[in-house]
């Protein structure tokens, strides 16, 4: 046996007894950076649910390190678990495909998951197990961005908003351009986009985005797979020219941090009002603990609530630099604790670039976890914790579009009807006084897309066929 091996082993050794001895200490973390015990304000909280009445109320609840896991935190830190006899164990995930999995496989009883993830696990779409997943709630719009590289920059190609303003109804004309001609001059090992998770809406938003401009994502570019920490890290090593990625992993990037990329756009600015993450659990548990699901999600609802009000945003902010959860603090000293975290949850978002212009935008709608801001238009009694389920079949037209399944289900709202449990989420919010719209199926209107194209959930198969750039598409012969 090797000295090498020899020396492995005693160090995974060593690190077990490490970790094992600081799960069995007192700490806040554990070996695994995540969340622990009960915090002084959790303690002082009354529950209103005894842990006694539930079927389960010890569970495990996953997360990942990015600036959407807030309400997580804070209904850890603030004790809305508690209040709802939960005694919940937090369990920081390592990427969006092991919090999806974890549930799947029963290691999980509850995890946030990316939009797409619950749609595309009931239809078996490519790169997605087959199950019977389900989304409890939404537990935020927005929060996300894509980021380019510099040499995208140097190129020329600027933030979306600057193509808005120079060009305003020709904006994607001119970007498509910029983008083909940037794409036409690298060879293939340099034609990469990284996304959080395949079959999901941040794979959908890239392909979205430069199908509208022109330019086949299919034909044109690689899409492969990053956990979020680790985008900034890859694209410093030239291993992908673009990623798209919740924060704070875009204002990582930017010139006064990593100084690797600027922001190109934010997920809103491909569609204003679009579901991030949703609260998923497995069919099975709603069905053998109904009333730990029902605390669950009254518990995230608080949550979020919470998260929503401006004046938690900076607690909330700083709560999110810690080990436990981004992680994200500036190595610098003088410098403010929360400068990758804030920009994405107070709104001060910051697009970066290279030529010492300050591009710093400040917005109530960069993330959205509850109140809906007046630049959304909104049904009565809507809230961003609302699930849609005519946004369940928008993600499977997509899943459609790029060949992640032959074609749209025929019985595609029974699914979304089983997926997405807007029926419960209603019943729970009635419950909290919380009204709800009466419809789970809405129009979204054409502004709401980059490409001013609207969704009409009446008609996916038409909505489908409408777009030129598409998997199977038919192909178009011209004889002079």
């Amino acid at each position: 046996m090797s000295e090498s091996h020899l020396n492995r082993r005693g160090f995974i050794k060593g690190m077990g007894a490490t970790t094992a001895g600081i799960i069995l200490s007192s700490c806040a973390v554990s070996g695994d950076r995540s969340a622990q015990g009960l915090t002084e304000e959790a303690l002082a909280v009354t529950p209103v649910v005894r842990p006694q009445d539930l079927e389960k109320p010890n569970i495990t609840v996953g997360y990942v390190p990015v600036n959407d896991c807030a309400p997580f935190a804070i209904a850890w830190k603030k004790g809305f678990f508690r209040k709802y006899g939960l005694n919940v164990t937090l369990n920081r995930e390592a990427s969006w495909a092991t919090s999806r999995d974890g549930l799947i496989f029963g290691r999980l009883d509850a995890s946030p998951v990316v939009s797409g993830a619950v749609t595309n696990a009931r239809i078996g779409a490519e790169g997605a197990r087959h199950a019977p997943l389900c989304a409890a709630m939404t537990i935020h719009r927005h929060g996300n961005a894509m980021t380019m590289n510099k040499e995208m920059w140097d190129y020329g190609i600027r933030p979306w908003y600057e193509y808005q303003q120079k060009y305003a109804e020709g904006a994607l004309e001119a970007f498509g351009r910029d983008f083909r001609g940037y794409f036409d001059q690298q060879p293939p090992e340099k034609k990469i986009w990284a996304v959080v998770l395949s079959s999901a809406i941040y794979e959908y938003f890239a392909r979205y985005l430069s199908a509208a401009a022109g330019v086949d994502p299919l034909k044109e570019f690689r899409v492969i797979i990053v956990p979020p920490p680790q985008m900034v890290t890859n694209m410093r090593i030239g291993a992908m020219q673009a990623y798209m990625v919740a924060e704070p992993w875009n204002t990582r990037a930017i010139t006064g941090n990593e100084g690797i990329g600027f922001t190109f756009a934010q997920g809103k600015e491909i569609w204003h009002g679009h579901p991030d993450r949703l609260l998923g659990v497995m069919e099975s548990f709603i069905i053998n603990y109904p009333k730990t699901y029902r605390s669950l999600v009254k518990a995230m609802i608080e949550a979020c609530q919470y998260c929503s009000r401006p004046e938690n945003r900076q607690q909330i902010a700083e709560l999110l630099t810690e080990r436990a959860f981004t992680g994200a603090k500036p190595k610098k000293s003088g410098v403010p604790i929360t400068k990758f975290t804030a920009p994405g949850i107070i709104g001060n978002y910051n697009y970066g670039g290279f030529d010492g212009q300050d591009r710093t935008i400040k917005a109530d709608d960069t993330t959205i976890f509850y109140d809906l801001p007046n630049t959304i238009p909104r049904e009565i009694g809507e809230h961003s914790t609302f699930l849609w389920r005519s946004r369940s079949l928008w993600l499977m037209t997509q899943a459609a579009r790029w060949g992640q399944i032959k074609a749209i289900p025929k019985n595609a709202e029974q699914v979304a009807a089983k997926g997405w449990r807007t029926d419960l989420y209603r019943e729970i919010a009635t419950e909290m006084g919380i009204q709800c719209p009466t419809n789970d199926y809405k129009v979204e209107p054409p502004e709401a897309f980059i490409d001013k194209k609207g969704f009409d959930p009446s008609d996916p198969v038409g909505y489908l066929h409408s777009f030129d750039i598409r998997a199977n598409a038919p192909a178009r012969f011209f004889m002079s």
